[in-house]
């Protein structure tokens, strides 16, 4: 099947192309038609597979007939909401809608926290169709006066899984409350969990469903590897594959914010040129950080899970899971970030005798044993005994007992900041 096939504008075709795109991908393909026939929809894709574009290409088009390039500010209402649980990723999709959008008169801006708000204030003033927003940064907004949703047309939730997981269910009721009752809603999400389905329920009027991949499953083309090895020797093995292989553009993902910095300054002490990216950074920092990655100025990139579904890296070669995360969906998220668009990749995780829970639990979700290999010369001690994982600021170093698991709202896990709320500015308004 082609693009042409799909009923896309000329206009649209001609990004596309322009981009080296010659075929929709599965999801594209089923979830394009449907958005056009102005249906609302629910879409389960991991990631990788073609998503953003799945809905920012007729989204434009259902926008552009109205468009026009001369218009007054007054005249360019907001007409398309798309939320988004992390600044990074709300700043990938509206790149896909200025990429796609291109040869459209179309207006977009990004809205997320961390960042000084007057300019989104100016962006918002001037006039703009359509706003790609994190959830505490946008209400901050519409506390301040700077939105207008009467005219609004369609809202999409992106990676809705992860705002629910990060907390931000009262803030996407919220923000419900402010937007027209007749509207199309779309709904992206890696998991069709009871609770998406609960939460869709409330605000999707009998919705098309989309589902592309097997639920809860890795991607096929992801060579998922366990290197069993006791937690004070995770750092030295990571330094060991690195330059043992001589690998290079390896994100490395840990359970905190405190253990990715102590692990970036460690291997830089074992010269491997690393950064860390977490909530804390500065949204500068985090830019910088992934620029450079991505052009092999740093070699490692140590990440917290906010990471897992932000970053857009074509052709990522390698993922480690320095500490196995506490929830086993985000195991998917965090592997999915590797063997994409048809590449190979491959998902190291160094596995401590303290998560070997938390290795069953992400077994048991993709339904096989994941392959052992313990690496000459950092074989475990068996004498050495399981400790509690601890998700504080203590927790970095490679520690956790799949036992002791506990929600997903420890200091760690920061989701105001990570979802663009600067972390040391008090909210603007009530709980």
């Amino acid at each position: 099947m082609s693009f042409e096939s799909l009923g896309l504008m000329p206009e649209l075709l001609r990004a596309v192309r322009e981009q080296g795109y010659e075929h929709p991908t599965p999801i594209q393909e089923q979830a394009i038609p449907i958005v056009l026939e102005g249906r609302d929809l629910m879409g389960r894709a991991q990631t990788g597979t073609g998503k953003t574009a799945g809905f920012t290409l007729p989204l434009l088009q259902l926008l552009a007939p109205h468009a026009s390039s001369s218009a007054s500010p007054a005249r360019h209402p907001i007409r398309a909401l798309i939320l988004t649980p992390t600044r990074e990723l709300a700043m990938q999709v509206e790149e896909s809608v200025r990429t796609y959008g291109k040869y459209i008169p179309l207006r977009s801006t990004t809205i997320f926290g961390g960042v000084n708000i007057n300019p989104q204030t100016k962006a918002l003033r001037a006039g703009v169709e359509i706003v790609v927003a994190t959830p505490g940064r946008l209400l901050d907004h519409q506390g301040q006066g700077n939105l207008n949703f009467s005219q609004l047309e369609v809202l999409i939730l992106d990676e809705a899984d992860r705002m629910l997981d990060m907390g931000f269910i009262r803030d996407i009721q919220k923000i419900l409350a402010l937007l027209p009752a007749k509207r199309q809603t779309l709904l992206f999400s890696a998991t069709f969990t009871d609770e998406i389905k609960q939460l869709a329920s409330k605000f999707l009027k009998t919705p098309a469903t989309v589902q592309i991949t097997p639920q809860n499953t890795a991607a096929e083309l992801v060579r998922q590897i366990v290197h069993p090895v006791d937690r004070e020797r995770k750092r030295a093995l990571l330094s060991h594959l690195i330059t043992s292989r001589n690998l290079e553009q390896v994100l490395v993902f840990t359970r905190t914010k405190h253990g990715a910095n102590r692990l970036s300054e460690q291997l830089d002490k074992d010269g491997i040129n690393s950064m860390a990216i977490h909530g804390n950074k500065s949204q500068p920092q985090r830019i910088k950080a992934l620029e450079d990655f991505k052009k092999g100025v740093v070699r490692v990139l140590v990440a917290t899970d906010i990471a897992a579904r932000g970053l857009d890296i074509d052709m990522l070669p390698h993922v480690v899971n320095f500490e196995l995360p506490q929830v086993p969906e985000d195991y998917i998220h965090r592997i999915g970030r590797t063997g994409r668009a048809g590449t190979e990749g491959e998902a190291l995780s160094l596995v401590c005798v303290d998560e070997a829970r938390l290795l069953k639990d992400i077994e048991k979700l993709l339904r096989k044993d994941l392959p052992k290999n313990v690496v000459a010369g950092y074989a475990p001690d068996p004498s050495i005994p399981a400790e509690p994982i601890q998700t504080g600021r203590g927790g970095g170093g490679g520690g956790g007992r799949g036992m002791s698991r506990g929600p997903r709202t420890s200091s760690s896990s920061a989701p105001r900041g990570a979802s663009g709320r600067h972390p040391s500015r008090p909210s603007t308004r009530g709980k």
